[in-house]
């Protein structure tokens, strides 16, 4: 949608261009009108949040998220039969 209206933006090149190209911030008009906000920390705090991002999104999922669900029931029937052997065993 096109309104008659300017926007600010800021573009941020990415840190890491396998996850994305550029990072686009659409500041608010009141941004630079609130008390001691300079162009420089809002940059700078785009920059950030874009560098957070790509960190983010960076990471691999814990050994318990990557392993299907039928790995999880044999470990289960597994446990269950070591722990009824165990007992068993102790009679």
């Amino acid at each position: 949608m096109v309104k008659g209206t300017s926007r600010r933006v800021i573009v941020v090149d990415s840190p890491d261009p396998k996850l994305f190209e550029q990072a686009i911030f659409i500041v608010r008009n009141d941004a630079f009108s609130q008390d001691g906000v300079t162009p420089q920390q809002i940059l700078g705090e785009a920059c950030r949040v874009a560098k957070g991002y790509a960190a983010s999104q960076g990471t691999r999922p814990g050994l318990w998220r990557r392993l299907p669900g039928w790995c999880w029931l044999l470990a289960g029937a597994a446990a269950a039969a070591l722990a009824a052997g165990l007992l068993l065993w102790a009679m």
